[in-house]
């Protein structure tokens, strides 16, 4: 049996949280009550309470935090709920989201950018984040569009218990609670969590191993090649090759320049590896799979757990862009979280009504005697919290047990195997570990398998959580209160998949089949299989080694394609599938002919360039390099349209990423490629420009190592669309549009996003120097009105180290055009030590033209163009 849960609102919870600490120190009522103002209350008093107390503390002596302003108005999500598939919801979500951040967020965008303030914007929970001192705090609370302003934190990964935890390099499992006695078809054993659930009995009974379901985690990441969790990688087209475009997200920056997955903990390996890991480990090891490293390593930051948040409703490509609702997965599993203060309810909010669900790690501060000790946002009644038990049936020692201390609601929601769980561990090995955090992703998995045999309760949150609510076995354990059927220890009792997948509706129809060579009749395996219904909602499944497939589907009209490297698209007939009908889909597909594929890369200019990198995406050959001519060949490839992309070796320069299609037909193929410009987020590019040198008149109050000026523009001058009339100048090769910096001596790659990062920023020559007799920084006007040209000149500068040489640079604002290019007179060891580009005022986007690289040419310069912004 289990408590009803109270009704789910979207609410500004940012709010609230604001006020819990506080209110629980005193013995208050939970948050949700203490926010709410008596009539007594003073307008100052209002607008005080809108200020988190930890913020409030954190500017009390002057200095600048970084926090969230928490607008009133929210999206009305009750459209998305109402939609019919899981792909409409997410867009329909989505859509509603980010209109009403865009229209509610304007006002606020207009103050902060009238006061010089940087700001990075999110819509999934329809807030900004700032930077800045107690003043600003205060004008910003007192705003009637601002529901709170709340200081920026940290949340951990659910912390790894390690007791006994080991590190293996091979399959080969460890003595103890993780055998278990039942094999699976491949020959491997289920771990011991897989089989207490009695997931591998799901397996063999219904045949279902989470097939056409995508399953992800906001984690430390995931080694997206593991032996164990490569072949249902989403982004793996089984066939050596990948694209991650849509299937990783990393907002840490700490994957690389070139988004290639990866997990600089462990933690999100295992909990993929317990999802959808092969070799026993998985719960659906069938699921497709994708990620977001919404944690730097073992902390997790609010603006990277927010990015990730909003990618995992709408999947975007590697460089944030481009989002794709339909794209968005079935199932995200969370095991981090943080003490009583998070703002995560909203965003949990929106995936609920977006179809996707959600599990969290109740966490790990229990002691085994105290109540109250889970931690949100799995404490929080929206969230689905996971609690831990062993091999022997306890409860953990280090589970979290309910109430919750932040709202009060039943918590745990259920529990699942949690100690001494092995899974996939980073360097293709394994590790056997505890934690509420490896509770969990058996939740998530167990999900997987449910929506794959029942395929009508896709996107149906409510249904499912009463199933596997249902389905778990009970626990009497009332020590914190509730029943024997439903408490604050076990929260329903312990998962058993088994049970929900036989309380769940069983209308699916089962379609399955083979796909073979039309030669041969040989098995072709990694051939994708999409069944499409009369919505456009699309299914797909892989076939395995010997070419087989399942897939279990709703009733309903669908048409199939079947389509994979070096044959032709196949087709089927469209079917109309009845409930519980089992529908063989046999297909022979048609080898195709090879061509060649070859051409030349240019660079922006149009010369041939050396070392670029061409690939045919959707194709199993390697990527190829070009000659010192800027040749490439492919000598073979399969007739076909395939994604085309070439990407420029370092240094990069102003040169893009060129993407496109390459039709291979009945013939030979000469496809040539000028690279286009490098552009950010905001639209900004780079190209070289004409050099042409301004001598500065005008002397900058500006001298020795560290210092900084403000200036007066002659114009106004637009920076990632705000304009300014005024900007600091520093020594060490910087303009700024916000507050005067001084001490930047130490140059980073841009985007520099954190607490101290560069902001607002023009880089022409970004290093430590200094300024002395020998040298000046002066500025000079231009032109008549209207076409005007306005450069801040660095004559002579010198490094503050000692080192040999100086450097003469500019930057020169275009009044006609907004642009801004950067000449360099003469630069000591081409620039090897400096950053050059630009960054926008939140310090999440930017263009970098160079970072500690010998690429400045002396008498050269370098153009940016402003962007839709």
């Amino acid at each position: 049996m289990h408590l009803p849960r109270p009704p789910r609102r979207r609410h500004a919870a940012w709010a609230a949280a604001a006020l819990t600490a506080t209110a629980l120190a005193a013995g208050a009522l939970p948050a949700v009550a203490a926010a709410t103002p008596s009539a007594e209350a003073t307008p100052s008093a209002l607008v005080a309470a809108k200020v988190d107390p930890s913020l409030r503390g954190a500017v009390a002596e002057g200095e600048a935090a970084t926090f969230f302003v928490v607008l009133k108005d929210q999206a009305d999500l009750s459209r998305a709920r109402k939609q019919r598939t899981h792909a409409a919801r997410a867009k329909a979500a989505f859509t509603e989201l980010r209109a009403k951040a865009a229209d509610t967020q304007a006002p606020l965008r207009s103050f902060l950018d009238r006061k010089k303030v940087g700001h990075q914007d999110f819509w999934i929970a329809n807030a900004l984040r700032v930077t800045g001192d107690q003043r600003l705090v205060d004008e910003l609370a007192a705003r009637p569009d601002v529901a709170s302003v709340v200081r920026e934190q940290h949340y951990s990964l659910d912390p790894v218990e390690t007791a006994g935890a080991q590190v293996t390099a091979s399959r080969a499992k460890p003595a103890g609670p993780a055998s278990a006695a039942s094999a699976v078809d491949d020959g491997a054993v289920p771990e011991w969590g897989v089989a207490d659930i009695h997931a591998d009995q799901v397996w063999k009974e219904y045949e279902d191993r989470g097939e056409g379901i995508v399953v992800a985690n906001i984690d430390s990441g995931v080694q997206y090649d593991h032996p164990d969790l490569v072949a249902n990688y989403r982004g793996s087209r089984g066939d050596g090759s990948f694209t991650h475009d849509y299937n990783f997200y990393d907002p840490t920056g700490q994957c690389g320049a070139d988004g290639t997955p990866c997990d600089n903990n462990g933690h999100g390996t295992h909990t993929m590896g317990t999802m959808a890991g092969a070799g026993g480990i998985g719960v659906a090891p069938k699921a497709k799979w994708i990620a977001a490293k919404g944690c730097e390593s073992d902390q997790c930051s609010d603006a990277s757990l927010l990015a990730a948040g909003q990618w995992i409703l709408a999947p975007t490509d590697r460089e944030g862009r481009n989002p794709r609702p339909d794209l968005a997965p079935h199932i995200v599993n969370n095991s981090w979280g943080g003490g009583v203060s998070t703002f995560y309810q909203d965003i949990v909010e929106a995936w609920n009504a977006a179809g996707i669900f959600e599990a969290f790690a109740a966490g790990n501060d229990g002691d085994g005697r105290t109540c109250s000790t889970t931690r949100a946002p799995g404490a929080q009644a929206p969230s689905y919290g996971v609690g831990a038990y062993d091999a022997a049936g306890r409860i953990a020692s280090f589970s979290g047990f309910g109430p919750s201390p932040v709202d009060g609601s039943a918590k745990p929601n259920i529990s699942a195997p949690g100690v001494q769980v092995r899974s996939a561990w980073p360097g293709s090995a394994y590790n056997t570990i505890n934690g509420t955090s490896m509770a969990t992703p058996h939740v998530a998995g167990a999900v997987a398998l449910l929506w794959s045999a029942a395929p009508s309760l896709i996107g149906n949150i409510d249904a499912t959580r009463a199933l596997l609510d249902e389905g778990a076995r009970d626990v009497d354990d009332t020590r914190c209160g509730g029943t024997p059927g439903r408490n604050h220890v076990w929260g329903e009792g312990k998962l058993d998949v088994l049970a929900s997948v036989e309380k769940a509706p069983h209308t699916a129809a089962t379609v399955s089949g083979k796909v073979t060579d039309g030669a041969t009749g040989a098995g072709l395996p990694h051939i994708t299989v999409t069944a499409t219904d009369d919505s456009g909602t699309s299914r797909t499944v892989t076939t395995g080694a010997d070419g087989f497939y399942r897939l279990p589907l709703a009733p309903g009209a669908y048409a199939f394609s079947f389509g994979g490297y070096g044959y032709a698209t196949g087709t089927a007939a469209d079917v109309t599938l009845a409930e519980s009908q089992a529908f063989t889909q046999d297909i022979a597909l048609t080898a195709v002919a090879s061509h060649r594929v070859s051409g030349t890369v240019r660079d922006v200019t149009g010369k041939a360039l050396a070392g670029a990198t061409v690939a045919l995406d959707g194709t199993p050959l390697a990527a190829v390099t070009t000659n010192a001519k800027g040749r490439y060949v492919f000598t073979a490839v399969a007739e076909g349209s395939y994604g085309f992309t070439v990407k420029p070796t370092a240094p990069v320069l102003c040169n893009g990423v060129h993407t496109g299609t390459a039709s291979v037909g009945g013939a030979d193929l000469t496809e040539d490629v000028r690279l286009p410009n490098r552009t950010d987020a905001a639209g900004n590019s780079c190209a070289p420009a004409a050099y042409q040198w301004t001598a500065g008149t005008k002397k900058v109050a500006l001298s020795g190592d560290e210092d900084a000026a403000t200036i007066a523009l002659p114009f106004p001058v637009k920076h990632y669309g705000v304009a300014y009339s005024s900007a600091s100048v520093t020594t060490n090769g910087l303009v700024g549009f916000l507050s005067p910096r001084v001490g930047d001596y130490a140059n980073t790659a841009l985007p520099a996003a954190g607490p101290n990062g560069v902001k607002g920023v023009l880089a022409p020559l970004w290093d430590d120097l200094t300024i002395d007799r020998k040298s000046s920084v002066r500025t000079a006007t231009t032109g008549v009105r209207g076409s005007r040209t306005f450069a801040v000149v660095w004559d002579g500068a010198a490094y503050a180290n000692g080192a040999p040489g100086r450097s003469s640079f500019a930057v020169v604002f275009d009044e006609a055009t907004g642009a801004v290019t950067f000449q360099y007179k003469s630069v000591a060891d081409r620039g090897a030590g400096a950053t050059v580009g630009i960054a926008d005022q939140s310090g999440a986007d930017a263009l970098q033209y160079a970072y500690d690289q010998p690429v400045i040419a002396d008498g050269s310069a370098v153009r940016f163009t402003q962007g839709a912004k």
